[in-house]
């Protein structure tokens, strides 16, 4: 699922991720704050809701290098 996901988000625009970065966090607090309050059950979606904003910086990160060097390898 992750190499599908990888390519997909080579495919979207800076924009797209940033917004989806955010919309993320903001489902990572709510995992956080269920996670406080004892109603989450399965602990390891926190860890996968990070991993998952990693891979959408990352990608932002790499689109900006590639567009500074003028689009070229």
């Amino acid at each position: 699922m992750a190499k599908k996901q990888k390519i997909d988000n080579k495919e979207k625009s800076v924009a797209v991720l940033k917004s989806e970065i955010e919309e993320t966090r903001k489902e990572l607090f709510a995992l956080q704050f269920d996670n406080t309050m004892r109603k989450l059950k399965n602990t390891r979606s926190i860890f996968l809701k990070r991993k998952n904003i990693a891979r959408l910086l990352t990608e932002v990160q790499n689109k900006k290098i590639f567009a500074s060097k003028g689009g070229k390898n």
